[in-house]
Parts: C-alpha cells; structure tokens; sequence
C-alpha cells in the first residue's frame, strides 16, 4: 500500500507547537504534503525536516511567514522541481514536485483569494496559468504511463456537498461559479480524479477539511472540503482507503489521508 497524507499547515511551527509531529510518527505515511509553511528555510528545525524519519523538501515564499510548501518522502526522488515558471506565483512558493520511476507527487497551494478583491484577481491569475500545466501533466501521464498525485489546498470547494452553507457561500472566494466551474474542467475536461470522492461520492461533513475561525465553525463542523488529491488513472483505481482526520487540531484545516493499492 502506498499511503499520501495531504495538510494545509496554517504554519509548521505552529502546526509542531500543537503536537502534529507527534501525530504524523504514528501514521507511517509513505508521502506527505503540506501546505502553508509560513517559514523560511532558515526556521525549519531538523525535527522539522526529517519528519517521522522522511526527508523534506521545501519550497519556502520570499516573503516571511507566508505560503510555501513541502514534501517529506521515505525514498529518495530522482528529481525535485520547484515552482510552475511563473515568477509571481514562485516567489509565493506555491508547487513543489518530486518524481520516482514512473511516478510523481506534487505538493501545490492554490492562492485564496478572500482577503481582498486584489487576492482574488491573483487567484484567477494563478488558475489561468496552471491549468496549461495540469493538461500537460495529464498529457504526460497518458503518453508515459506516469502516474501523478497532485495534493493541494486547492481554496476551491467543488460542488454543494462540499461546504456546509452553500446557498450563503455562492459569492464568496472559494465557492465563486468561476471556481468550481474550473476544477470541474480539471476533473472531468483534463481526466483528474478526486481520491476522496472515489471511495466517498456523497458524504458531506466527515468530508470537510477546513474550518474558520470564526463563529465556532469547528464545534458545528461548519466546515469546507478544500484539501483533495487529484490523481491520473492507474492510482485513482486503487484507491482503498480515504479518510480526514480530526481527533486533534494541529491547524484550521484537517488532514487528508489516501491509501492506495500501488504499485
């Protein structure tokens, strides 16, 4: 079995403080994906990078405590890629891929665009240059039987089952009819399929990965299933296990964690 864990941090140093480490030791997860590092590599301590015995590799914003990615694997990669060429988006430190023989992983976090109209319009930005780079990754993956795991925050809820409050949310970042519009482009135009949805096509709040802070959204589960992994073929086939984990908080979002029956 190969099992990917996928968490938006809300910052590592944070997300440690509150005993995620410790979590993650337990899970012998073979990859893991985070999001939101809000460190720079200066910060990251050695518990830090080699996680549960994993190496990590990050790709840390220009910009201090802010954005940024990384990715902890038990076995080497033979090649690691940061950034999508976009000098807006890599300076956020947004995409970080490692690839083994016949397979890869991409650690992605999609800008949110709900602090400001500005951060909106950079969203959009960011959906129109990387969709390019999700046809190609799929072109690649059906020309060389490459199978991918993209596992993001993607800051995109995308139908009704996946938030709480849809009828209130439709014009608000995050479930805007623009968004879902292009991650239903991405699933069913371009051939990704949502890991989760393939074991859980219709379950809702066990579902949800995100919770604001306001308004006692996590005691209400008033919550959001913003965090996926988007997989090629071969891996959404074996999927066997798919579950959010949220018996303790490490972060406003919830792990992801997909076990697959690969290779």
């Amino acid at each position: 079995m190969l099992k990917i864990v996928t968490l938006n941090l809300n910052g590592i140093r944070s997300a440690v403080k509150k005993g995620w480490l410790d979590w993650l030791a337990a899970q012998n997860a073979d990859i893991v994906c985070v999001q939101e590092l809000k460190a720079q590599d200066a910060d990251l301590t050695d518990a830090m990078r080699l996680a549960d015995g994993m190496q990590g590799y990050f790709h840390c914003a220009e910009k201090k405590g802010y954005s940024g990615v990384g990715l902890y694997t038990r076995h080497p990669p033979q090649r690691v890629t940061e950034g999508i060429g976009i000098a807006e988006f890599d300076a956020e430190g947004r995409y970080l891929r490692c690839d083994w023989p016949g397979f890869s992983v991409i650690s992605l976090y999609v800008p949110s665009g709900s602090s400001s109209p500005e951060r909106q319009a950079a969203k959009f930005r960011f959906m129109e240059v990387f969709y390019p780079q999700l046809q190609a990754l799929a072109a690649e993956a059906a020309q060389t039987g490459r199978e991918i795991a993209i596992c993001a925050d993607w800051n995109i809820a995308p139908t009704e089952k996946d938030l709480k409050n849809w009828k209130s949310n439709q014009k608000n970042s995050g479930f805007l009819p623009e968004e879902r519009a292009w991650i239903a482009r991405v699933t069913a135009g371009l051939g990704w399929s949502d890991a989760y949805r393939r074991l859980h096509p219709d379950r809702e709040g066990e579902a949800y990965t995100w919770w604001s802070n306001r308004g006692q959204a996590w005691a209400k589960n008033v919550g959001w299933r913003i965090d996926y992994q988007l997989v090629t073929p071969g891996l959404a086939a074996a999927v066997r296990k798919a579950e959010v984990f949220k018996a303790q908080r490490f972060s406003d979002h919830a792990p992801l964690t997909i076990e697959y029956a690969w290779p």
